[in-house]
């Protein structure tokens, strides 16, 4: 399978249990390059037709991943489930290869804190995320997102820099293809979405729209 190059260089997705590998195809479904990383040989040889990349090796050693060469990569997800240590001894490593974007799955909070100390910046709980969704949260902008059917989409987003200082009312929906139902100004609880709110720099909004739309909406942040 010929690899689908991206600005930012792809995903590592290490773990290619039931959650690691529903995720990586949702990220190839979503048109990014996916290194894989697996010890066991079986899930190797079952998903190397489907993914972009997929290698056998032991995650844990930080040598074994830079000969990989997931230093060059800017994300990384560990979705170990079975083993506690190796999911922190993996995250470890990548922190040590300098990666700017460490997701890891955890079993428990105590799990997520230890991970969190290692340097994950973002902690997935599996039983919570699905696949699907958590692609679209590391490739995109978005704060959180919800994917319903027939196309349609709610998110939370920061608000764009070409917004600050303009009140709502200005960002049309017929522009950006979304409805801002929700906003929240700085030190203040989320509202109603009302034409007068002059947004500030940091503002959160949430809105709802096609899929496409709303992924797109969210890069202008």
């Amino acid at each position: 399978m010929s690899a689908r190059k991206t600005d930012d260089g792809g995903i590592v997705v290490i773990g290619l249990g039931r959650f690691g590998s529903h995720l990586a195809d949702a990220l190839t479904k979503l048109d990014h390059e996916v290194l894989a990383v697996d010890r066991n040989q079986e899930r190797v040889q079952h998903w190397s037709d489907r993914l972009d990349r997929v290698v056998q090796a032991d995650a844990t050693e930080e040598d074994v991943l830079r000969q990989l060469g997931v230093a060059d990569f800017r994300r990384a997800v560990v979705a170990l489930g079975a083993s506690v240590e190796a999911s922190v001894l993996t995250v470890l490593a990548l922190t040590e290869l300098g990666v700017p974007q460490i997701w890891a799955r955890a079993n428990s909070e105590k799990h997520a804190k230890i991970l969190g100390a290692v340097g994950a910046h973002h902690v997935i709980f599996p039983e919570a995320e699905t696949g699907e969704r958590v692609a679209h949260l590391i490739v995109s902008k978005m704060l959180d997102f919800i994917e319903f059917g027939d196309d349609f989409a709610i998110a939370k987003v920061r608000v764009p820099e070409g917004m600050v200082g303009r009140p709502l009312r200005e960002l049309a929906a017929d522009r950006y293809g979304v409805q801002v139902i929700g906003a929240k100004l700085p030190g203040e609880r989320f509202r109603h979405a009302e034409p007068d709110i002059v947004l500030q720099k940091e503002s959160v909004l949430i809105v709802e729209g096609g899929t496409v739309q709303v992924q797109r909406f969210a890069a202008l942040a």
